[in-house]
């Protein structure tokens, strides 16, 4: 079973994005995708590495954004796949079957071909704007979920869907309700001053939640 919380890295320099992704493992998460827009090729390959054997250490999923080669060549858990990123069902003709593949989705047309194309997760946004992201899709908000989630649950699609974007502790339980099974968030845990508090917080309103649908 999947976390329902994924930590998505944030850090302009490869030191910040190793201090941020492990006071985030410290603080018990167990889901992590590196993402590092701003990095050449060499140094995204040595900091993907590192964060891969510091994941292992806390027994963490580790996930690429993007780079399938790179995935591939470290052996990483997965790759997240952007809209514009190569297609599922290229990855994974080089990934093995084992690996987790992600996608992002906007709109309801984007979470079926995601389906068709056999992801293991989708990760549906933007709830709200956030500055992690350029060329940012259109913002869904709350009612943007409800619609997509309630066409997904009536056709009985049965995948987990992740809302990202802008989430703060206030959303998740509204968000958990319309049916998505998780969330991923990068900005607030980076930015908390008390990670360990915070987790702690999302993760039993994530469960909580869920266990009382």
């Amino acid at each position: 079973m999947y976390s329902k919380l994924q930590y998505i890295s944030q850090g302009s320099t490869a030191k910040e994005q190793l201090e941020n992704i492990q006071s985030t493992l410290d603080a018990g998460c167990k889901w992590v995708q590196l993402r590092f827009k701003n990095a050449d090729e060499k140094e995204f390959s040595s900091v993907a590495e590192q964060v891969k054997n510091i994941c292992k250490n806390y027994n963490a999923v580790f996930i690429v954004n993007d780079n399938v080669e790179l995935a591939k060549k470290i052996d990483a858990d997965g790759v997240h796949l952007g809209l514009q990123d190569m297609s599922v069902l290229q990855a994974r003709t080089i990934l093995r079957e084992n690996k987790i593949i992600g996608g992002t989705a906007n709109t309801l047309t984007d979470v079926l071909t995601r389906i068709d194309e056999r992801c293991d997760y989708i990760g549906l946004g933007p709830f709200r704007f956030t500055s992690t992201k350029t060329n940012l899709s259109p913002v869904l908000g709350l009612h943007g979920y409800k619609d997509i989630m309630t066409e997904v649950l009536k056709n009985k699609i049965h995948i987990p869907i992740y809302a990202i974007g802008g989430i703060l502790i206030e959303d998740v339980a509204p968000l958990i309700n319309t049916g998505v099974y998780g969330i991923a968030v990068s900005g607030t845990i980076t930015n908390h001053s008390n990670k360990k508090g915070l987790l702690q917080t999302f993760n039993m309103l994530l469960h909580e939640k869920i266990n009382n649908c």
